[in-house]
């Protein structure tokens, strides 16, 4: 049977001056950034234009390809494939074997706005990421490529400026939570971050720069986990992992499997929480300071709280306070900072919370409510809300009730879509008490509180 010529997809490339052989390169070089590799060559492109089919997921880098070259949107059906629906292709769900494509990769992800929407593609595979921290394990620093000719150059001023923003970022994150600034956050490293790191740059200047890239994009991963999307989270922690490779900064990298550790167990996959966490813990080991071994060591305990693990749990407790012992002096990065006694003791509430040992879990929530900067308000939220299902564990449901409004009071932790499940398990835990009128109040409160959110 004759096929009939593609003329839409010939139309196209006719207006985009797209050659066979240049649509094919720009194909390959947009499922490169999504973490794929295709085979597409400009024979490729002849049969399209003859009129032969295309795999869905091609037909999504193809339709990019073009759009981003006629700068406007193109979709499957203008490109002549109607009955194809070019669903968005998974982006980063491997670890990046080379620098240009982990750039790629993140380039990508910041291609996803908030208001498409959250993704609805799954975690990372388990494979993947046992894969991925393999890798990393085993890596050496990929090194820089310094003083480019013809390449921007970039000074300290530069560095400077990245780091400098990141502090704002980080602080609009800490007290209004919910993605606060997540938008604004993945243009400024799109547009001004990522050119960066392909310029020129002594080595000085080249460590600092891709230490602070890297800072940019893991708050881009925590303000997308705090928004609920937990697959481009996932993807962004990931791909920041695979950042840390360049310079080979184990401890940001030991961090970012903590991090990871600590989506997993929000998540209540147990098992994967406890794998990261010790990856973390063996991946800093020897190069990280006491505090961040520290920190590392909090998230081990938790993750094997959350598996019932007393014995694993209690030791990984014990090795973090006698980490958090020796931290004051050390030499600490920035980032570091927000590991206090406060952090420290609020890790432990959340562990004997989930060891379901009310006595002390309520000892360490007092604590770390009385130890928590109000300026964290979302911090200061969760701490509140572990004290009132500690409270509940004790059988002290009206204290509980009455501390579960306290952290509702609060306001602005309520952008963050984490504390809402904090808020909806206490609710779920206490439903059984729906005729005791401090429970009642309380489920009002919740109900006006989140009517006046969507007023905000």
């Amino acid at each position: 049977m004759s096929r009939e010529p593609n003329r839409k997809l010939a139309a196209l490339m006719a207006e985009a001056g797209a050659t066979n052989k240049g649509l094919a390169k720009r194909v390959r070089e947009v499922a490169q950034r999504h973490g794929v590799h295709v085979g597409t060559t400009h024979v490729s492109v002849q049969r399209w234009l003859d009129g032969s089919g295309i795999q869905p997921e091609t037909a999504s880098f193809l339709a990019e390809a073009l759009s981003e070259k006629l700068r406007r949107k193109v979709t499957a059906a203008a490109l002549g494939f109607p009955g194809i629906t070019a669903a968005a292709p998974s982006t980063g769900t491997t670890y990046a074997t080379s620098l240009t494509e982990a750039l790629g990769i993140l380039d990508g992800l910041t291609q996803h706005r908030p208001e498409d929407g959250i993704s609805a593609e799954p975690l990372i595979p388990q494979g993947e990421m046992d894969s991925a921290v393999l890798s990393w394990f085993l890596a050496r620093p990929d090194g820089l490529v310094l003083d480019k000719p013809g390449a921007r150059r970039v000074g300290m001023r530069d560095v400077s400026a990245i780091r400098a923003a990141g502090e704002a970022f980080m602080r609009l994150d800490f007290q209004f939570g919910g993605g606060h600034g997540h938008k604004a956050l993945r243009v400024y490293f799109r547009e001004e971050v990522l050119p960066l790191l392909n310029a020129s740059f002594s080595a000085k200047v080249g460590a600092a720069l891709y230490n602070a890239a890297t800072e940019i994009a893991q708050l881009l991963a925590w303000t997308a986990y705090d928004t609920g999307d937990h697959a481009l989270a996932n993807r962004y922690m990931l791909s920041t992992l695979r950042l840390t490779q360049v310079t080979g900064d184990r401890m940001m990298g030991a961090r970012i499997l903590t991090n990871m550790s600590h989506q997993a167990n929000y998540l209540r996959q147990a098992s994967r929480a406890v794998r990261l966490a010790r990856a973390s813990v063996e991946g800093g080991n020897g190069h990280a300071t006491p505090r961040a071994m520290a920190l590392f060591s909090c998230h081990e305990a938790r993750a094997l709280s959350t598996a019932r693990d007393h014995k694993g749990a209690a030791h990984a407790m014990n090795e973090a306070e006698k980490f958090f012992e020796r931290a004051e002096g050390g030499d600490d990065p920035d980032w570091l900072s927000y590991m206090d006694e406060a952090e420290l003791v609020g890790e432990f509430c959340h562990c004997f919370r989930d060891l379901k040992l009310g006595r002390e879990a309520v000892h360490f929530a007092e604590r770390a409510v009385t130890l928590t900067d109000p300026k964290y308000a979302r911090t200061l939220g969760f701490c509140r809300m572990v004290l009132a299902q500690s409270q509940l564990l004790n059988g002290e449901l009206e204290a509980a009730a009455r501390t579960a409004s306290q952290a509702v009071d609060g306001g602005d932790a309520l952008q963050s879509a984490r504390f809402q499940r904090y808020v909806a398990d206490f609710q779920r835990e206490i439903s059984g008490h729906t005729g005791n009128p401090a429970v009642e109040q309380f489920n009002e409160q919740v109900r006006k509180a989140m009517a006046r959110l969507d007023d905000e």
